[in-house]
């Protein structure tokens, strides 16, 4: 059986082009095993060729316990996983994984989801959409995309049992049905949780109406594909020190504490580097942490007990770390 723990090997035994520039890898264990069980809205890390290693969101249905489902948006301005993974793997070869962790679950209640995606976001919606059409729970799924040749698994939904759930929404059609983010909000009731993923500007429109609109945080849900790491003119040096040594390094302004840390031979686990996935999490014990990630929630923040180190710096001189 796959320890759950590990990383282990996959073949790819499908390779289809869901759409412009979008190829899906359909991934199965080499030896015929159980793959570890995964719930909607999860994430393996992919070592693609190149020695990259970047998350992709599961898209199958959470039901299936003998493949693994990713699709990828090829994004020549990335910083190398995505073209790697279109232009080097091909049927046949094998993948090393990791088991799928999971930042972006499914809320448990029993109301109504109300889903967004904004193109390749639609990844790990698509497996929201057929887990809560298996439970029986309310949902809808407003898709957009630049154009319905960019829209990945167009067909695969609209011929689904959850069709009439969905609507679809295209930057190049004219005249059709708009994106009113302030009508589709208001229209939910006051149960709704609201999950969505896509590109930044199409995710901060519509959580920054939800927000303006009065829905609470944790009715909020969202996951982040890439992000801007967020520099200043006035970031500064200060220092970190390392609880179980005692250790005290100087974080320079153009570095980042992971940067630094790894540097000085401390073993950091990294995985996006933009402060999206959550893989270098790690306790405060003292300090005031400058949160730039996109993963923690907004109580998780004012806590200060924990950060992000591929990207967040500090408000105070010194940070004491869990490390």
């Amino acid at each position: 059986m796959i320890d759950p723990k590990d990383t282990f090997l996959v073949r790819v035994v499908r390779r289809t082009l869901e759409a412009e520039d979008i190829v899906s890898f359909e991934l199965e264990s080499i030896d015929g095993e159980t793959l570890p069980h995964f719930e909607p809205g999860a994430h393996v890390d992919v070592h693609a060729p190149g020695g990259f290693v970047r998350q992709y969101s599961l898209c199958n249905s959470a039901s299936e316990s003998g493949r693994y489902m990713v699709a990828i948006l090829r994004d020549p301005s990335s910083r190398g996983g995505s073209v790697a993974m279109h232009g080097k793997v091909k049927l046949g070869d094998v993948l090393q994984i990791s088991a799928p962790r999971n930042h972006f679950p499914l809320h448990p209640g029993s109301g109504h989801s109300l889903l967004f995606a904004g193109g390749i976001g639609v990844t790990p919606v698509l497996c929201m959409a057929h887990e809560l059409h298996r439970q029986g729970r309310p949902f809808t799924l407003n898709y957009c995309a630049r154009s319905k040749s960019r829209m990945a698994f167009y067909d695969e939904i609209s011929e689904s049992a959850w069709a009439d759930n969905v609507h679809f929404y295209f930057d190049d059609c004219a005249g059709e049905r708009p994106f009113d983010i302030e009508s589709i909000l208001g229209s939910a009731s006051p149960d709704t949780h609201l999950y969505i993923c896509g590109p930044q500007g199409y995710m901060d429109a519509v959580l920054g109406k939800a927000r303006a609109s009065g829905w609470a945080s944790d009715r909020l849900h969202y996951e982040y594909f890439k992000a801007e790491v967020v520099s200043k003119d006035t970031d500064a040096a200060f220092e970190v020190k390392i609880a179980s040594t005692g250790t005290v390094l100087t974080i320079p302004a153009d570095k980042s504490i992971a940067t630094v840390l790894g540097e000085r031979g401390f073993n950091v686990s990294l995985s996006c580097e933009q402060g999206i996935c959550g893989t270098c999490v790690t306790r405060v014990l003292s300090g005031v942490p400058d949160h730039r990630d996109s993963y923690l929630l907004e109580h998780e923040r004012e806590a200060n007990d924990q950060m992000m180190l591929c990207c967040s710096r500090s408000k105070t001189p010194q940070l004491i770390l869990d490390l």
